[in-house]
């Protein structure tokens, strides 16, 4: 269901443990480390081409070790992962997949998941990838995969546009969702479903895989 990526982001959140997030970060070209995050992967044998933050969550032993691809942003307005988001962009990265960006504390991963919406715009495309399921920014209708019985939830991050779906169990129907609570606990009766969105809308689609 989902394709590799050639360049994936890892947070400093919960390290993915099952076999799709591991094997998409194993198979990628590129890979960027926010800050912290080097220590998961160092112990899972893997070296990025980029470290980006602002190195307060980094060790002396990985600063020496990897002195050659730390880049230092000391902007305090963003976070690690939108420093190495954007880090990406510049480099011309075109799909970026991110990992570790949910669990520990649900601050940052209801931050980060927030945060899609604002590098949907970056790139040609880009997902948040737990060890549950799958986060996807929406700007425009859009059709997605799904198996029968995908467990799907929609969060909407713009309430003043209107949201229709269809292959969704409980279809939803030309509705503004002003709760985020009001599109989830959905779920897709075959192999793709379609939200459709009026101009303003903005959605996040959660995907179980």
């Amino acid at each position: 269901m989902i394709a590799p990526y050639n360049c994936v982001v890892v947070a400093n959140g919960s390290f993915p443990q099952t076999a799709l997030p591991l094997r998409l970060l194993h198979e990628a070209s590129v890979v960027i480390a926010c800050d912290g995050a080097i220590e998961a992967l160092d112990k899972a044998g893997i070296t990025p081409a980029a470290i980006v933050g602002d190195l307060d969550s980094i060790p002396s032993c990985f600063r020496e070790r990897y002195a050659d691809r730390i880049h230092i942003v000391e902007d305090q307005e963003i976070n690690d992962l939108t420093k190495s988001v954007r880090f990406a962009h510049r480099s011309g990265e075109q799909e970026v997949l991110i990992l570790g960006a949910t669990g520990l504390r649900e601050d940052h991963t209801l931050g980060n998941i927030s945060l899609l919406m604002d590098y949907a715009p970056l790139f040609r495309r880009i997902e948040m990838l737990s060890d549950y399921g799958i986060f996807t920014p929406l700007r425009q209708t859009t059709t997605l995969a799904s198996d029968p019985g995908t467990q799907v939830s929609l969060f909407s991050l713009a309430p003043s546009g209107t949201i229709s779906t269809t292959g969704l169990r409980w279809p939803i129907r030309d509705r503004r969702l002003t709760a985020w609570w009001q599109g989830t606990l959905n779920e897709a009766t075959g192999d793709n479903f379609t939200v459709a969105l009026s101009p303003e809308a903005r959605v996040i689609v959660y995907r179980t895989f």
